[in-house]
């Protein structure tokens, strides 16, 4: 790792009170007496103290911003290295011009997510940890939020270091067996063992199942209202979205490219895709937005299948029903202000369920159709331990590596006892790679902090 000193604006550029620059590295201190002159003059700085006073260019002595700064003494601070935070006020000249002091003065830009990295290779975040910060900053539901801050406190992190200690404890009885055979009987321990793996192999699978949901709430769902013209899709769209966006008339075809919104729905960010009505056209554009349609189709985590409950159901509503099949859909029967044409069970014969009823033009029915929304995104996940969720695909794909490793491990148990102990070593390297307690290559940590903001 790098030992030079980085710094950065770790506050969004533009309007604001104030803006924070923060500097990290062995030269944090010598750049805090270089360009900050307290108001009461001292020659030392306590650790994790704000001190009142003003930033000058040490070069041409030009004042720049009066400011507060803290100085944060390693290894108690972020990075685990000695950290400086300037607090000056905010614009889009004053911080820049007061980071290009401290750069001037013996720092040099950071890169995306360096002190976050920084706080990783020097002990003080495991990976997982790390890369939490990030989608903290990035989240954009209540729910992602959430999930996020429980991995920031290492509740994740706690259920993979319990997983690899119970790999260890299983992996030196089997050991055991092979080095000491004569002792012990072996079938026994075996039998024993494979028990304990087949716990543990389903604790991991059970884990690795809720990536669906985990990746819906870090990176939100994609959901698609589709229908013939004129059931009321635009205005289900404006419904969710609480205001008037979609053009709302009994003229057929008047929403001709597709919509795309965004909204929070019981704390999870969905983005939501108002489409052409489905029809046979002759129109040149229409027909261009009905192929945007099936690309949208394709793209899309749940469908809201519009239908008119005061019409019976046409040949097109049949088409619409044929080509969802295989996505997960909500049916919505829109129109319950007015009265029914078929019954209940007839449409039942015919779409999945969940039906849900409402009225777009009123807002019935709307409250108990995002409920259904996020029952049939979530709902049917598999429930992880003590509830807890991976996010990020990379997760995931570890959590599969160890469970195959331990597949193959069960194989080999009875036979080849060697290659079993192998095999529930390839297991804990892979769980460790979640947490980074393994080697971890420098182009993986390229991609995990390649997306953190500059200045975190």
């Amino acid at each position: 790792m790098s030992v030079d000193t980085i710094a950065a604006l770790a506050t969004p550029q533009g309007p604001g009170a104030l803006a924070v620059i923060r500097v990290s590295g062995p030269e944090a201190f010598s750049i805090l007496k270089s360009i900050f002159r307290p108001r009461k003059e001292r020659s030392e700085f306590s650790s994790h103290r704000m001190y009142h006073g003003d930033i000058v260019c040490p070069r041409t002595g030009e004042y720049v911003d009066e400011v507060l700064v803290c100085l944060m003494r390693r290894p108690h601070s972020y990075t685990g290295e000695d950290v400086l935070e300037i607090f000056c006020h905010g614009g889009l000249n004053i911080p820049q011009k007061t980071l290009s002091v401290v750069i001037a003065a013996g720092a040099r830009p950071a890169e995306r997510g360096e002190f976050t990295r920084r706080a990783f290779l020097n002990g003080r975040l495991d990976l997982v940890q790390a890369e939490a910060v990030g989608d903290i900053v990035t989240a954009g539901s209540e729910r992602g939020r959430e999930l996020a801050l429980r991995q920031l406190k290492g509740e994740l992190s706690a259920i993979i270091k319990d997983i690899i200690a119970r790999l260890r404890e299983i992996l030196a009885r089997l050991e055991a067996t092979i080095d000491f055979v004569e002792d012990v009987d072996e079938r026994v321990v075996q039998e024993g063992i494979e028990g304990e793996v087949n716990t543990v192999l389903e604790y991991i699978r059970r884990l690795a199942g809720t990536y669906q949901k985990g990746r819906l709430y870090r990176e939100g769902a994609a959901m698609i209202i589709l229908g013939r013209p004129n059931v009321g899709k635009s205005s289900l769209l404006n419904c969710l979205l609480g205001r008037y966006r979609a053009i709302v008339t009994p003229v057929p075809g008047t929403t001709r490219d597709f919509l795309e919104e965004m909204v929070d729905i019981e704390g999870m960010l969905v983005r939501i895709v108002d489409t052409a009505g489905i029809r046979p056209t002759s129109d040149v554009v229409e027909r261009e937005g009905l192929k945007l349609v099936w690309d949208k189709l394709a793209e899309a985590d749940l469908v809201l299948l519009v239908l008119d409950g005061s019409e019976e159901l046409t040949p097109i509503d049949r088409e619409i029903i044929e080509k969802v099949e295989g996505k997960k859909v909500i049916s919505v029967i829109n129109k319950k202000d007015l009265p029914k044409v078929w019954k209940e069970e007839e449409i039942a014969d015919i779409v999945s369920p969940p039906i849900v009823h409402i009225s777009a033009k009123y807002g019935d029915g709307v409250d108990d159709l995002k409920r259904s929304i996020y029952e049939v995104l979530v709902g049917g996940g598999v429930e992880g331990p003590f509830s807890m969720s991976v996010m990020r695909e990379r997760h995931y794909h570890c959590l599969e590596r160890a469970a195959n490793a331990l597949e193959k491990m069960k194989k080999n148990l009875f036979s080849h006892p060697e290659i079993a102990a192998e095999e529930i070593r390839e297991a804990i390297r892979a769980l460790g790679a979640i947490i980074g307690t393994e080697d971890i290559s420098l182009e993986v940590l390229d991609i995990i902090f390649s997306s953190f903001c500059i200045g975190k």
